[in-house]
């Protein structure tokens, strides 16, 4: 299994942007998600953001937040999704990256959690509502487990904490490109340029961008200024929720694609 880390540097070493698509597990179906995980990775996926169905997802936009309803009334669990991962992470090259609300954490226990998703897969792990004040509770026992934790940096942060904050993640830096929710939106925000040449002063850690990117034309724009990743949330769900299941992954194999030929 090939690390976050390791698949950064490796794309690095190749001069590459990384894609990261994300898509929430259980919606439409747990079949589904199965079956979109491979369609990603065969697509250019890089790495693959899997989110957890939560009941109030702060940090989500109302696409998001849809999938997240429709999968939680068809009775899906973190076990459903974990699952899904010791299935398929077996038939795919891009690393797991699981998203996760703290609440299923800290209910299950820190270590109890991060073993659990270690077994079935897992290689990284964002939780957009840990606070860096926080971080350490779940940073250090990650680190020993061997799963890389990612902390996001909000637009909105002073100089002093995202420095703290980029010495502290792991695998890379979510650079959060607008603030309020994700969500499909007509352009990237003017201030990503400037936040990542910042960024790039305080660390040489790769840096992801993600909120509100949801065209081949925004990923481009975003790796012209200088990021290592570029993460696609509703616009990834949007797409395999419309239709029939398989006129969904149709439409997100074609989707990743295109992303991914806009950053080669």
């Amino acid at each position: 299994m090939t690390s976050v880390s390791g698949c950064f540097q490796s794309l690095r070493d190749r001069q590459q942007c990384a894609l990261i698509p994300f898509i929430t597990a259980g919606d439409p179906d747990l079949d589904t998600t199965a079956k979109a995980l491979r369609v990603l990775d065969e697509s250019g996926a890089d790495l693959i953001e899997l989110g957890v169905p939560y009941s109030d997802p702060l940090a989500d936009g109302p696409v998001i937040q849809a999938a997240a309803t429709r999968a939680l009334e068809r009775g899906v669990k973190l076990d459903d999704v974990l699952e899904i991962v010791t299935e398929v992470q077996p038939d795919i090259k891009a690393p797991i990256i699981l998203f996760s609300y703290y609440n299923p954490i800290f209910y299950r226990g820190v270590e109890v959690f991060l073993e659990q998703i270690k077994t079935a897969g897992v290689q990284g792990l964002v939780v957009p509502d840990l606070p860096l004040e926080e971080a350490e509770t779940l940073l250090e026992p990650a680190a020993r487990i061997g799963v890389e934790v990612t902390l996001l940096v909000a637009p909105t942060s002073p100089i002093e904490r995202i420095q703290a904050i980029a010495n502290r993640s792991q695998g890379f830096i979510y650079l959060v490109s607008v603030t309020g929710v994700t969500g499909v939106r007509t352009q990237v925000a003017t201030g990503v340029e400037e936040l990542l040449q910042n960024l790039r002063l305080t660390t040489d850690k790769p840096i992801g961008v993600g909120f509100g990117i949801s065209e081949p034309e925004h990923a481009l724009q975003v790796k012209n200024w200088g990021s290592d990743a570029v993460i696609v949330g509703s616009a990834f769900v949007k797409r395999l929720a419309q239709g029939t299941p398989e006129e969904g992954l149709k439409a997100l194999g074609t989707f990743c694609q295109s992303l991914k030929q806009a950053i080669r």
